[in-house]
């Protein structure tokens, strides 16, 4: 029997790689100034890939529930700041830090432990084969939702200055003054995956259904984990663009329903 998996090597990585030349030639051509950018990112996701392949053999072979946490809460560490690092207005202080980070962790946590609890249910229930890819998956994508709701909120507030002190010193409370900001900022940090589940299986195969399919396994019984996986990722960033919106807004107000802009600052 032919075995359906097809293993690579170096030069068939780097043979991929090469496509982006094409990335960096066309930064060169409209003077995009992202040739520099797109090598440090290649570098970085190949390093960290690496690495994470390293890891995961390690911890495999270990087994131990200790390491699996600390590396999970290393995940959830650096989702937390490349969540924050390129917002046009940030939070003073480590404030927008502490929001996407613990917006992430609450819902990725969550939704995984739900996972792990109901579908999987691995033996033992900390084995970082279910662990840590089913984490880093919803992690990884609820990312762009809580980063995006957050970078939005920031911004709307911005705009809506005026109509929000209007609001507050007409005696609304700062959940009537920030709801316009609030519908903005939610309906941002959703695009991404409501876009993601409308193409889905029509426009783009997933990554990881193509991925089991290039493996050998069944067609229909990948495509129920990929519909899981979907699922899983849609209630992750509902529930971690809700938690960081709402932390922004309550850092923007205070007890006494003020505007507290002076807590915002443009990067």
């Amino acid at each position: 029997m032919i075995d359906p998996f097809i293993r690579l090597d170096i030069f068939d990585v780097g043979l991929a790689a090469a496509l982006l030349l094409a990335h960096g030639l066309v930064s060169v051509i409209y003077r995009l100034g992202l040739g520099r950018r797109i090598f440090v990112a290649a570098l970085r996701m190949v390093v960290q890939l690496l690495l994470l392949g390293l890891v995961l053999k390690y911890l495999f072979a270990l087994n131990a529930p200790l390491w699996t946490v600390l590396l999970v809460l290393v995940m959830v560490l650096f989702a937390g700041r490349e969540a924050t690092a390129r917002q046009k207005y940030r939070f003073t202080g480590l404030w927008g830090f502490a929001f996407g980070t613990g917006a992430m962790a609450a819902a990725s946590i969550l939704v995984t432990g739900f996972a792990l609890a109901t579908q999987f249910r691995p033996d033992p229930w900390y084995d970082p084969r279910f662990v840590v890819p089913l984490l880093g998956m919803v992690l990884g994508n609820s990312l762009n939702g809580v980063s995006l709701g957050m970078m939005r909120l920031g911004e709307a507030v911005h705009d809506m200055r005026p109509a929000i002190e209007a609001r507050l010193a007409l005696g609304g409370t700062r959940r009537q003054a920030f709801a316009p900001a609030v519908k903005v900022a939610m309906q941002n940090g959703l695009t991404p995956i409501l876009n993601s589940m409308s193409a889905c299986g029509i426009v783009f195969i997933p990554g990881m259904m193509t991925g089991q399919i290039l493996a050998g396994i069944d067609p229909l019984q990948a495509v129920l984990y990929q519909l899981l996986l979907m699922f899983l990722i849609a209630g992750a960033t509902g529930l971690g663009v809700l938690l960081a919106v709402q932390s922004g807004v309550w850092r923007l107000s205070d007890a006494r329903h003020r505007l507290r802009l002076d807590r915002l600052v443009a990067r």
